[in-house]
């Protein structure tokens, strides 16, 4: 498919998917190849957050939003160290920055962290396809010659096994343990230190971001994170008085081959226990629920989820590729938020136990603040636990 019908400029960046469409572009960012999953994201802003949240590992990003890279980056927006998605997909080519927080343009950006961009994209069609005929396994290519081996390119992505069954956890997660201090944004001082005491938390890492850790060091919790691979002796010899299970990419069966044993072990305690999207469908795997691929997943900052237990409708952020089946929760745990586009679920809780998970992004704050009490409501349930 062509740039737009009037350009006649040449292709520098081409999106070849397994079943052989093909998109031509413009290219910027890094040059070269690579093979992912390809998404879409319908957020109006937080293109940096996006590209740097671990739970895009394995995954090319499309943002219907055509106007990307405006704001520029600051690596106080970083959701990690580097960029974690594998590319980028826009209408538009990223323009020069314009806002006083900017400190790099997004090209650059991008270019020197080994990330390629796809520009002039007809990326409503590109939604589109992806809506119909579900998420395709994808080779994108940037070579400023806009020489392009299609046969090879088609191939590679033929070939791509995909995300079921892949744990990608393990390639996100930390090295080593560490504790985390840092608090939400705030104008004028900006991120702030947590002084004093806390509540003991310790934060199972399967791809963490950065704003999930400060929104616990906000609500009052002395964090510190381990390794996805974690084992419950490993977490309940640090005497926690609570236990987080972050956010994170790939096949949640995939992950809970290791994480589920942890969390089985942790659950034969009382600690309150607090779940946000791979770390919800964790939870639900170890309490014998089952997961499922989605056809193109929930990826954006506008999805509405109604809480079922107050009947309140939270606006969230979103963005997984599998789901948990309601279907299959066991008896003793509630089906406590659902999504209002199509239905799947969106939260759980253990009947009776300060036991909790959701599917969204509390942290994200699209609402801007519709979710935050769910980061108070673990800190609660470990000050009732602490008062008994």
């Amino acid at each position: 498919m062509p740039m737009s019908p009037q350009s006649s400029e040449k292709p520098t960046a081409l999106i070849a998917t397994a079943d052989g469409q093909l998109f031509y572009g413009r290219g910027f960012g890094a040059t070269g190849e690579t093979v992912a999953e390809l998404v879409f994201n319908t957020a109006m802003t937080g293109y940096q957050e996006i590209m740097t949240d671990p739970s895009y590992a394995g995954q090319v990003v499309t943002f219907t939003f055509p106007h990307v890279g405006n704001v520029g980056v600051t690596p106080e927006d970083d959701e990690t160290g580097d960029p974690v998605a594998a590319g980028l997909v826009v209408k538009w080519d990223p323009t020069e920055p314009s806002n006083w927080r900017s400190v790099e343009n997004l090209v650059g950006w991008l270019e020197k962290r080994g990330r390629i961009g796809v520009g002039g994209i007809d990326t409503r069609r590109l939604t589109r396809a992806i809506r119909q005929q579900g998420a395709p396994h994808v080779a994108i290519a940037h070579n400023p010659d806009g020489v392009f081996d299609i046969e090879a390119l088609v191939k590679k992505a033929r070939d791509w096994k995909g995300l079921v069954g892949l744990d990608l956890a393990k390639d996100v997660t930390c090295a080593q343990s560490y504790t985390w201090d840092e608090q939400r944004w705030s104008w004028p001082e900006g991120y702030t230190r947590r002084e004093g005491p806390g509540f003991k938390v310790v934060a199972i890492d399967y791809g963490a971001k950065r704003n999930i850790l400060r929104c616990l060091a906000s609500a009052g919790c002395d964090v510190t994170v381990l390794p996805a691979t974690a084992t419950a002796e490993e977490v309940l010899a640090l005497n926690p008085e609570g236990v987080f299970l972050s956010n994170g990419p790939g096949d949640p069966a995939a992950t809970g081959a290791y994480a589920v044993p942890m969390i089985q072990g942790v659950l034969k305690t009382d600690l309150p226990l607090f779940g946000i999207c791979l770390g919800h469908q964790m939870l639900a795997l170890a309490l014998g629920a089952k997961t499922i691929k989605m056809n193109h997943g929930h990826h954006g900052a506008n999805h509405p989820v109604k809480d079922m237990t107050t009947g309140k409708v939270e606006i969230t952020s979103m963005n997984h590729g599998f789901a948990v089946d309601a279907q299959t929760l066991p008896a003793g745990v509630q089906e406590t938020h659902v999504s209002l586009f199509d239905g799947s679920n969106c939260g759980i809780a253990v009947e009776n136990r300060p036991v909790f998970s959701v599917q969204y992004h509390p942290e994200a704050s699209p609402g801007p603040q519709d979710s935050l009490y769910l980061f108070e409501r673990f800190a609660a349930a470990m000050a009732a636990r602490r008062a008994a």
